[in-house]
């Protein structure tokens, strides 16, 4: 029988220890590490570390579950993330979902669920539940705008209006003129339907663009 080779990575102290315990009486799933923020989890990829599968909180310090998600993405790690959180929002879902993880749990899932979920990711599939996909895809169908819909140049951007840059900071930054800023602006509030900056902000968030 082969080895799951298993990271915790969330925060809290007594929630790691509490999977720990409950995962230790399975013969084929062997915890390796546990660890308290992402940052921390992060250092364990760069320096190699054999394991397959983290579980993995969204709300941690110092570097949280979705930017973990992003740069396991870009260093094409192969160790499989599965979501485990307290957050049942669509939203959250689809992002983590979008930005790599293999499988979304809630914190109160039980036991068999959270076994499954870890057998059926290490075979190399996903592992969303009938709720978890219904919430996902719910979502989803309520979203109007592609994430394309915006030019690559708009949604740097929007990056930037979303960080409280005023538009000649961006224009210095980017290495153009303010008049260019404010075409790019007035042509990103008309595709999102917006009429200002605040609504334009919460709108992006709403639909990942930020």
């Amino acid at each position: 029988m082969n080895e799951i080779k298993l990271v915790i990575a969330d925060d809290h102290e007594l929630f790691r220890k509490g999977l720990a315990e409950l995962l230790k009486k399975h013969d084929d799933i062997k915890i390796v590490k546990s660890v308290g923020d992402g940052s921390e989890f992060m250092k364990l990829v760069s320096s190699e570390l054999q394991a397959d599968i983290v579980l993995l909180d969204i709300t941690m310090p110092k570097m949280d579950g979705f930017k973990v998600l992003k740069e396991m993405k870009t260093l094409n790690s192969n160790i499989k993330p599965i979501v485990i959180s307290m957050h049942s929002d669509g939203n959250y879902i689809a992002k983590c979902a979008k930005d790599g993880a293999y499988g979304y749990l809630l914190k109160n899932t039980d036991e068999e669920e959270l076994t499954l979920a870890i057998r059926t990711v290490y075979r190399g599939k996903k592992y969303f539940s009938t709720v978890i996909s219904e919430k996902m895809i719910n979502f989803m169908s309520t979203q109007s705008i592609s994430e394309n819909i915006l030019s690559n140049k708009e949604t740097e951007v929007l990056e930037l209006i979303s960080e409280g840059l005023t538009t000649k900071q961006i224009a210095a930054k980017l290495f153009v003129s303010s008049r260019t800023i404010e075409t790019h602006r007035a042509n990103i509030l008309k595709k999102l339907e917006v009429k200002n900056t605040a609504e334009l902000i919460k709108k992006a968030a709403k639909i990942n663009l930020i």
